[in-house]
């Protein structure tokens, strides 16, 4: 049987990117996946699909214990409309299911903008399956995409 995470592991590879992917339970929520992965519910990111008026698109990374802003984004991004897509139109945006989702080995090299929050930390995302973590170290991620940081998460509701 074949590695479902190969991609995101070979793209990680190509940039040089230290990762280490670990088959993990499925979770009912991300609280859930947290505390099976023995982490806080702060450590995990979620990679957010982010689609522009444009028909462009861009990633948000945010703490799983946080939510996005969305004025705070627009600002960052310098647009007046940014809004969540489809489930199938991220997945042909970035060749990932939800769940999945991260700017590694994506099928399009959307920018990256990320939550100041977790700089200097190590952190779990999506691995291109589910079923699977992605571990990295924040700051190595940020380098090799060259994303802009920004505070642009709020208090989870």
């Amino acid at each position: 049987m074949s590695d479902p995470t190969i991609r995101v592991r070979e793209a990680a590879r190509e940039r040089g990117l230290c990762v280490d992917v670990r088959a993990r339970p499925a979770a009912a929520n991300l609280d859930e996946a947290a505390s099976l992965l023995g982490i806080p519910s702060a450590s995990i990111v979620k990679t957010l699909v982010v689609k522009r008026s444009d028909d462009t698109y861009l990633f948000a990374l945010v703490p799983g214990d946080r939510a996005i802003s969305w004025p705070k984004l627009r600002s960052v991004v310098g647009v007046n409309k940014l809004r969540l897509p489809e489930p199938d139109v991220a997945l042909a945006a970035t060749g990932y299911e939800r769940g999945t989702i991260v700017p590694i080995g994506s099928s399009t090299a959307w920018p990256v903008y990320a939550d100041e929050r977790i700089v200097g930390t190590r952190i779990a995302m999506g691995a291109g399956a589910h079923g699977y973590s992605l571990f990295v170290d924040a700051d190595d991620l940020l380098s090799v995409y060259g994303a802009v940081v920004a505070d642009i998460s709020t208090e989870r509701a």
